[in-house]
């Protein structure tokens, strides 16, 4: 029963997720973030890292989501998807 409680509250917090309210900034590029991204987390922690993260931030943070977290990107699209997010989400 304790089971059948656990799943019911964990599959009510994943249908309160709406990712349509995540709109990530036009450029090149958006698409393939956007989808390789939300694959494996919500599209808002691109946004909210945006603060702490220059080019050599996300370029780190792109390789550690490859390497660590076995994020499916291509080598060939770590430099579009690491050019997109330091010009529209990096730190000044």
């Amino acid at each position: 029963m304790r089971l059948l409680a656990a799943i019911a509250i964990l599959v009510s917090f994943t249908s309160l997720a709406d990712e349509s309210r995540v709109q990530l900034k036009d450029g090149p590029a958006k698409g393939l973030v956007g989808g390789r991204c939300s694959v494996c987390h919500s599209l808002d922690y691109i946004p909210m890292n945006s603060v702490f993260l220059d080019r050599q931030g996300w370029e780190a943070e792109v390789k550690k989501m490859v390497k660590a977290f076995g994020a499916t990107i291509q080598p060939d699209e770590m430099s579009r998807i690491v050019d997109y997010l330091a010009q529209n989400y990096g730190k000044p």
